[in-house]
């Protein structure tokens, strides 16, 4: 990625950076996997990143959007994201955010609970409405990926329990504001692995047919997302494998004639076109180590500390040779460390950081602890 450092030079740190030339490329390699595939829909998972910006530009290029809140929603909405193509999951939706759905006239709420299912057919008899549903079940398959993002395994809170089944074919049979339109899987997040995404079709394949025997037309089949990227080789791999995830689910789910396939992708779309540009205000001599100080905390990009979570770092401004650094923030917390032992070029206060591959789940996990103000945002519109 190629970095204007003499736009950054004339702009207060902390920011966070998008390039949205590769935000398009890699749109255009979505597309690409879709050509022909007129049945596979893709929802972009707004959870990731809310840029006004970036949503309008995947607006534009007609995909959905799978929301996680009521605001997530009129956030899709305003960018121009097609309400018909509005998808909304969560465990915990509240009467206001549903009846914010049933408002709006989304694609389909994505139920988590037969306690949801019943609560979503009371409140759309209450406005003469019939929901869309897709149920969301719970496969119990274990993804190659850290404890925190994963979302598929039995004491995960997502999802209804395979083994409940027939009860939500009973219990759907008696909604008589509901319009069942299919089911729902997603199993985590940043998943590298396709044998996952096998393992989720075999089991889609199965949950489908059992529900078809017992009467009920699937007509909608939620993969979710969960497709991850290269942390640690940003440049080298700036976009995903979308050819081998997809050819996944080209190959192994057994779709009936007039079948949908949803994907709710978000990280593999946004990651990489976003960076979080930082300054160093100090480089400080440790015991045996070498620490650089960045204006840019933990605060800003959460995901080290709250996952371990790994991300490239380069030095913008400076071209001496690699020395080892512990690269901090300055929140009065000990947690609040981007890296240890990073190689960067030797640097010096005033030095321009990037920690890459920052555009998804940064800025929307921000906030303003110890009372340090919201880094900004600087989207680069050129095409």
């Amino acid at each position: 990625m190629i970095f204007p450092i003499d736009k950054f030079k004339e702009r207060k740190t902390p920011f966070y950076y998008y390039d949205t030339r590769l935000l398009n490329a890699t749109l255009d390699a979505i597309e690409k996997e879709l050509d022909g595939f007129d049945n596979f829909n893709i929802h972009y998972a707004v959870k990731a990143n809310a840029n006004p910006d970036i949503l309008a530009i995947i607006a534009n290029r007609g995909f959905g959007a799978d929301c996680v809140s009521g605001e997530e929603i009129d956030a899709a909405v305003a960018a121009g994201i097609a309400r018909s193509k509005i998808v909304f999951a969560g465990v915990g939706k509240t009467d206001d955010e549903i009846n914010k759905g049933l408002d709006y006239d989304i694609a389909c709420f994505n139920v988590e609970s037969l306690e949801e299912l019943a609560v979503i057919d009371e409140l759309s008899g209450l406005k003469g409405k019939k929901a869309n549903v897709a149920i969301r079940f719970n496969p119990d398959i274990k993804a190659n990926t850290i404890e925190q993002i994963s979302t598929g395994r039995k004491e995960n809170k997502f999802g209804i329990s395979v083994d409940l089944i027939d009860s939500v074919a009973d219990a759907l049979k008696h909604c008589e504001n509901i319009v069942f339109k299919g089911i729902h899987i997603h199993i985590g997040s940043q998943i590298l692995e396709m044998g996952d995404f096998v393992k989720l079709a075999a089991t889609m394949n199965g949950l489908a047919g059992r529900l078809t025997a017992r009467g009920l037309d699937v007509e909608s089949i939620n993969v979710g997302g969960g497709l991850g990227i290269d942390y640690h080789n940003p440049d080298e791999a700036l976009i995903p494998d979308f050819k081998s995830y997809f050819d996944v689910f080209k190959r192994y789910l057994n779709l009936s004639d007039g079948q949908t396939v949803h994907f709710e992708l978000g990280r593999s779309v946004v990651a990489q076109c976003g960076s979080l540009i930082s300054r160093v205000v100090y480089v400080k001599q440790g015991c045996g180590k070498k620490f650089v100080i960045l204006d840019a905390g933990m605060n800003d990009l959460v995901r080290p500390a709250m996952y371990k979570a790994y991300h490239a770092i380069d030095n913008l401004t400076s071209d001496g040779n690699k020395e080892a650094y512990d690269v901090v923030g300055p929140v009065c917390e000990s947690s609040d460390v981007f890296a240890k032992d990073m190689m960067l070029n030797a640097a010096a206060r005033g030095d321009l950081v990037a920690i890459r591959s920052a555009g998804a789940y940064g800025e929307v996990m921000s906030s303003n602890y110890n009372l340090r103000p919201y880094a900004q945002r600087y989207t680069d519109l050129t095409v």
